[in-house]
């Protein structure tokens, strides 16, 4: 099983941008390197710009990822994944996160309950691209 190590910051972030956005789902992307394990330095949110209801879905523009390119060889960081909420639902990726899944990217989902962050999760896809495999969170301080 493949690990993706969070910072204490990073995973606070992600929580705060998920209860925030509550009801909608929040969306963001991850930064780090690749060590001994996938590790994630800082989490970017950014607009979720899907068009209708916001509650079970997420998107971010093509524009949004062209800048995330540019912050990440700003910062000597390697885009490494997406992170998204959950709202009223499990951290478990859903068919709709399978079908624009991109390989090799960590996507971090939060579990937001009545508001209050709760489980977070990791899913990456497996080599087929036909289902994800859970990663291991561990924390980074």
């Amino acid at each position: 099983m493949s690990i993706v190590l969070l910072t204490e910051e990073v995973e606070k972030n992600i929580r705060e941008e998920g209860e925030k956005s509550f009801p909608f789902e929040c969306c963001g992307f991850l930064f780090g390197n690749e060590n001994s394990g996938r590790e994630i330095h800082f989490a970017k949110p950014v607009l979720n710009s899907k068009e209708g209801d916001q509650r079970r879905r997420f998107e971010i523009s093509p524009l949004e990822y062209m800048r995330a390119e540019k912050f990440a060889l700003e910062n000597n960081w390697d885009l490494l994944g997406v992170y998204h909420s959950h709202p009223n639902h499990p951290a478990i990726a859903s068919e709709h996160d399978l079908k624009v899944a991109m390989p090799y990217f960590s996507y971090v989902i939060v579990s937001v309950l009545e508001g209050k962050s709760k489980e977070i999760l990791s899913w990456k896809l497996k080599d087929d691209k036909r289902e994800f495999i859970q990663e291991k969170i561990g924390t980074k301080y």
